[in-house]
C-alpha cells in the first residue's frame, strides 16, 4: 500500500506542474495561472493524503541527474546515457550482445530464454543468465517479431524477413540447429517482398501454426505436420501477432481496417490505409476476430492506433492489446467481443504522446499487468483493481517485448535498443550507428519497497524531473531574446531555416578541428573539402557533443521532422520489408503527435518544403549527374526537374523544382532553386516563417563510374550551403532568421565518441562568435529550439524534455553577412571509368557498381564506408580494423 500511494503522490505533483508547463510553453498564460492556482488548492488545501512536504520529500529523491555536457556512452555510475538524452539503469541483471532484440519465448520447463534478435536466435539459461547459444538465421537472414515453443521444448518457432516460418530444434548434443523451413506465399506471384511474417501461434490441440502475413494483410494456417499453408484468412492492414483461445484467434492488426468507400487513404507496405485527412497519418486500429473452424473473421473491433502485443487473462475474459502509437491499452471483453475500457500506460496521464506501449505481460493471478514502454525505457505496473499504474521499472533502452515466468516471480524483457551503438572492442578506432548492442533483462517481479526504488529510478532515468525543474520559474517581463524559456519572453526571430543534411559523424567533417573534441585520424571531409562548414563552425559555435537520436534514413527522418520514431519503425530493422520510409512513402510511419509543420501550420504560421518527403520526376529520364550539372552551368533549361510527394498534406507548400534525392541532381541546383525563391520572397515581403530542406548529397554514390568522386560530391554540398547561407545573411531577412543544420543520421562513418555524434550548425545574427559549445544536444534540441522561437507547443514527450540550444545564443547581435568560400575540390571532379582502374582501387569500384546505390540506404552500409575511406585516405590506408566479426 505504501509503494502504491508514494507513486501517486510523486506523480500527481508531475501531473500538476507538467500541464502549467505546457500552458507556459503554449504561453496560455492566463490558463497556466489557474492551473498553479489549481494545483496549489488541490494539493495543500483539498486533501490530507496530498501533503506537500511529503510529496517535496519524494521529489528530492529523483532529481535531474542528467550532466549538462554528458557524452552518449557509458558513465562513471555504471549507467548510459543514450542519443535521445535519456540515462539507461535496468532493474535486475542485464546481458547485453550485438544486435536488436525484439521478441522473447519461455521454455515449458522455463530453463532455457530464446531471443528473437535482429539476424539470429539467442539462448539464455535463466538461472546464470548466460548466453548457451547463438544460432544464425540461415542465408542472411533477418528478423520482426514472432517466436514460440512448442510444448515438449525440442523446438522452437520462429519465422523471418525472408518469408519462412522455421524452426530450430535441440540436437542430441544439447545444442539447437535449424530444421523446418517453411516458405509462406507473398502477396502475390509479381509482389517480390514477400509477406513479411510475424507474430505466431502455435495450436497444439489442432496440429496448426498460425501466423500474421503482414504484407498479404492475411492470418497464414500453417499445418505443422505437413509444413503446408492450408488458408489464408483476410484480415485488418500489416496484422502485427495472434493469440488463441478455445475457437476463436484474435489478430491485431498495425494498420487497422480494410479502407472502405470515402476513405482517405495513404501507402503502406503495397497497402493502402486509412489516414488522417488533416495529417496524412495511419489513423486506424483493430483486432480482428477469427473462427478457427470456419476459418472467417467474425468479428472486428476497434482499437487505437498500432495495435500490437497482447495477452489474455489468465481466466480468458479480457484481451489486452497494447496500441503503441496512442499511448493506450484497450481491454477487450472476449465473451462481447467489445472494446470496454482503455486505460494508460504513461507515467502520468497528461503527459504529451511518447511512451509507446507495445508488449504486455499478465501476472498469474491477473491482478497485475505489466507494459513495456518503449519510449519510456521502462515497465510501467498496472494494478488491474483500479486500473492504475502503480509502479514503474526501469529497463534497457526501448524494452520491446516482456514476459513473465510461468510463476510469475520474474520479468525477462528484451531491450530493442538495449545501451545503442556501443560494441567495444568491435574495432580498434571508433563506433558506427549500425553498431548494435542490444540487452536482455532478468528482473525479479519487485516488492512493494522494492517497487518504490525503482519507481523513483525509472522516473529518474526517463528525466521525470526536470519537467518540475523547467516550472520552477516566475513569470518575466516582457522581453524580447533569442530563445525564449520562460513565460513572458518572445523570440527575436520570425523566420527559421531548418536544413537536414545525410550521414556524416562529427569527426568523419571537424575531426581536424583542434577547438573540438575530434579525431583526426578519423577526419575524411575535412577543410580542403568542406571550407563553408569550417568557416560556419569557427565564425558561429562549433557543437562538439550533439547526436542523432537515429540510426539510417528510415528513423532519422522520422526524428528530424517529428521528434519522435514509432514501434512500427523500431521493430523493423529486420530488413525494412514493409517499406523504408525516408521520403514520405509509408502512412503507417509516422507518429499520431504529427510532424513538425502540422504545429506550424496550426499556429497560423507560414510553411515552405525544399525537397523533405520528397520524390523527383526527372525529364529526361535517362539524364545523368553531368548532363544536369551542365544543364545547371550553363542555365539551358533543358533537363526538368520536379517535385512530388506521398503525404498529400504536403502538396500545397512544395517548392515545385527543389527535391530532396536522387544524387544525380547536384545541391548547387538545389540552392540555386532556393536561392530563387528566397529573392522573391524579398520583392514580396512574405519569407515564410518556417522552411525545412533536405540537402543530401554529402550522402555520395560512392565511387560509381559517371558520378563524381565522393569529396567532390561532399564538396557540392558545402558549397550549396555555403551559398544558401551567404543569400539569407545578406537578405532583408537576415536579423530575424535562424538556420540549424544537422544531418538526419550518422550512419555512413566512425565517431570516437559514439556513432550518432553529427555536424550541426547554428547559424543567426545572435549566435555566439568563435565559440566551442559541449553542451549535449540532439535533434530533439534542435526541434524544442524551434518550437520555442515560433512558439509552437511539444509534439512529444521527447521534444518536451530536449535542452533547448540557448548555449548558442546571445543577446548581442552582429549582423555581418557570411560570404560562401569557393570549393577547393572541382565539383565535376569525377570517379575513373573501371575499366581503367586495377588493384585495390578496381576492387573497390567494382564493389560500389554493384550496390544498389540508387535506392537510399540499400547499399551494404560497411562496405559502403570502406569506399568512401579509402576514397579520400588512399587505397593503402587502413581501415580501422575490425577486432571481432
Amino acid at each position: 500500500m505504501k509503494s502504491k500511494v508514494t507513486f501517486f503522490k510523486y506523480m500527481e505533483i508531475i501531473r500538476l506542474k507538467s500541464l502549467h508547463l505546457i500552458c507556459y510553453k503554449m504561453q496560455i498564460y492566463k490558463l497556466a495561472f489557474y492551473f498553479t492556482f489549481f494545483s496549489l488548492v488541490w494539493s495543500g488545501g483539498c486533501s490530507s493524503s496530498k501533503n506537500p512536504s511529503d510529496l517535496n520529500t519524494l521529489m528530492e529523491k529523483a532529481p535531474d541527474t542528467f550532466p549538462a555536457q554528458a557524452a552518449v556512452g557509458p558513465q562513471k555510475d555504471s549507467t548510459y546515457v543514450v542519443a535521445t538524452s535519456q540515462i539507461i539503469n535496468p532493474a535486475g541483471e542485464t546481458v547485453t550482445f550485438p544486435g536488436r532484440p525484439v521478441d522473447l519465448a519461455l521454455n515449458a520447463t522455463g530453463t532455457l530464454l530464446a531471443v528473437k534478435n535482429k539476424s539470429a536466435l539467442v539462448f539464455l539459461n535463466t538461472t546464470t543468465h548466460a548466453i548457451e547459444q547463438t544460432l544464425q538465421l540461415p542465408d542472411g537472414g533477418h528478423t520482426f517479431t514472432g517466436i514460440a515453443w512448442s510444448a515438449d521444448g525440442q523446438k522452437v518457432w520462429t519465422t523471418d524477413t525472408k518469408g519462412y516460418l522455421r524452426s530450430a530444434k535441440v540436437t542430441p548434443k544439447g545444442v539447437f540447429a535449424w530444421e523446418d523451413a517453411i516458405l509462406l506465399p507473398g502477396p502475390n506471384p509479381a509482389d517480390k517482398g514477400g509477406p513479411y511474417p510475424g507474430g505466431l501461434v502455435i495450436d497444439e490441440n489442432r496440429g496448426f501454426i498460425y501466423v500474421a502475413l503482414s504484407r498479404n494483410n492475411s492470418l497464414g494456417v500453417v499445418n505443422r505436420a505437413t509444413g503446408k499453408v492450408e488458408a489464408q484468412i483476410p484480415v485488418g492492414v500489416a496484422p502485427y501477432t495472434v493469440v488463441i483461445q478455445d475457437n476463436k484467434a484474435y489478430v491485431s492488426n498495425w494498420g487497422g481496417r480494410q479502407p472502405r468507400s470515402g476513405d482517405k487513404t495513404g501507402p503502406s507496405g503495397g497497402s493502402s490505409v486509412v489516414v488522417d485527412p488533416k495529417t496524412g497519418i495511419a489513423a486506424s486500429g483493430t483486432v480482428s476476430v477469427v473462427d478457427m473452424t470456419s476459418r472467417k473473421v467474425i468479428q472486428e473491433i476497434d482499437v487505437h492506433l498500432h495495435p500490437s502485443g497482447m495477452a489474455l487473462s489468465p481466466d480468458g475474459s479480457r484481451l489486452f492489446v497494447a496500441n503503441a502509437n496512442s499511448d493506450l491499452i484497450s481491454v477487450i471483453d472476449t465473451k462481447s467481443g467489445q472494446a470496454i475500457k482503455r486505460l494508460s500506460s504513461k507515467p502520468m496521464t497528461e503527459l504529451p504522446f511518447g511512451s509507446a506501449p507495445n508488449s504486455l505481460a499478465i501476472a498469474p493471478d491477473g491482478k497485475t499487468l505489466f507494459v513495456a514502454n518503449g519510449g519510456n525505457n521502462h515497465l510501467a505496473v498496472i494494478d488491474l483493481t483500479t486500473d492504475q499504474v502503480k509502479g514503474l521499472i526501469p529497463t534497457g533502452w526501448y524494452p520491446g517485448a516482456v514476459i513473465l515466468s510461468q510463476d510469475g516471480s520474474k520479468l525477462f524483457v528484451a531491450n530493442t535498443k538495449g545501451v545503442g551503438s556501443r560494441q567495444s572492442g568491435l574495432r580498434e578506432k571508433g563506433y558506427n550507428s549500425h553498431d548494435h548492442l542490444g540487452s536482455v533483462s532478468f528482473i525479479p517481479v519487485p516488492n512493494a519497497d522494492t517497487l518504490e526504488q525503482y519507481t523513483i529510478r525509472a522516473a529518474t532515468m526517463m528525466r521525470l524531473p526536470k519537467i518540475t525543474q523547467a516550472l520552477r520559474l516566475d513569470r518575466v517581463k516582457e522581453r524580447i531574446v533569442p530563445v525564449p524559456t520562460r513565460p513572458g519572453e518572445k523570440s527575436v526571430f520570425k523566420h527559421v531555416l531548418y536544413i537536414i543534411k545525410e550521414n556524416r559523424t562529427y569527426d568523419q567533417i571537424f575531426g581536424d578541428l583542434p577547438q573540438g573534441n575530434g579525431d583526426s585520424a578519423l577526419c575524411q571531409f575535412g577543410r580542403k573539402v568542406t571550407p563553408n562548414h569550417h568557416a560556419l563552425a569557427e565564425k558561429f559555435v562549433l557543437l562538439d557533443n550533439t547526436y542523432c537520436n537515429g540510426v539510417l534514413s528510415a528513423d532519422g527522418h522520422q526524428w528530424t521532422n517529428e521528434g519522435y520514431v514509432t514501434d512500427y519503425i523500431e521493430k523493423s530493422f529486420g530488413g525494412f520489408v514493409r517499406s523504408y520510409p525516408y521520403d514520405g512513402d509509408d502512412a503507417m510511419a509516422y507518429a499520431s503527435s504529427g510532424f513538425i509543420w502540422d504545429q506550424a501550420l496550426k499556429a497560423g504560421l507560414t510553411f515552405r518544403d525544399y525537397g523533405e518527403f520528397v520524390q523527383a520526376k526527372i525529364e529526361p529520364q535517362d539524364a545523368s549527374w553531368s548532363d544536369i550539372y551542365k544543364d545547371f552551368i550553363n542555365g539551358t533549361h533543358e533537363v526538368k526537374i520536379k517535385a512530388t510527394t506521398a503525404l498529400h498534406t504536403l502538396e500545397p507548400y512544395l517548392c515545385p523544382t527543389f527535391v530532396g534525392f536522387p544524387g544525380s541532381v547536384p545541391d548547387v541546383y538545389r540552392a540555386g532553386e532556393f536561392i530563387k525563391e528566397l529573392r522573391a520572397f524579398e520583392k514580396a515581403d512574405s519569407l515564410p516563417n518556417f522552411m525545412i530542406m533536405l540537402l543530401p548529397n554529402n550522402h555520395t554514390t560512392g565511387t560509381r563510374e559517371n558520378f563524381p568522386t565522393p569529396r567532390a560530391q561532399v564538396a557540392d554540398n558545402d558549397l550549396a550551403l555555403g551559398r544558401i547561407v551567404e543569400a539569407v545573411s545578406k537578405s532583408k531577412f537576415w536579423k530575424e532568421t535562424a538556420i540549424f543544420v544537422i544531418e538526419d543520421d550518422p550512419q555512413a562513418g566512425l565517431d570516437h565518441v559514439d556513432g550518432r555524434r553529427t555536424v550541426a550548425l547554428c547559424i543567426s545574427p545572435y549566435t555566439r562568435q568563435g565559440a566551442v559549445v559541449s553542451t549535449h544536444y540532439n535533434q530533439n534540441s534542435i526541434l524544442r529550439t524551434i518550437e520555442l522561437i515560433l512558439g509552437l507547443p511539444p509534439m512529444s514527450q521527447f521534444d518536451l524534455v530536449a535542452t533547448p540550444m540557448v548555449d548558442c545564443f546571445t543577446n548581442v547581435p552582429n549582423f555581418t553577412p557570411y560570404t560562401a568560400l569557393p570549393n577547393e575540390i572541382p565539383l565535376n571532379e569525377m570517379n575513373p571509368k573501371l575499366s581503367s582502374l586495377k588493384g585495390k582501387q578496381k576492387f573497390w569500384a567494382q564493389k560500389s557498381m554493384e550496390m544498389r546505390l540508387a535506392q537510399i540506404d540499400q547499399a551494404n552500409e560497411d562496405t559502403l564506408n570502406l569506399i568512401l575511406w579509402h576514397s579520400v585516405k588512399g587505397y593503402d590506408a587502413p581501415y580501422p580494423k575490425l577486432i571481432r566479426k
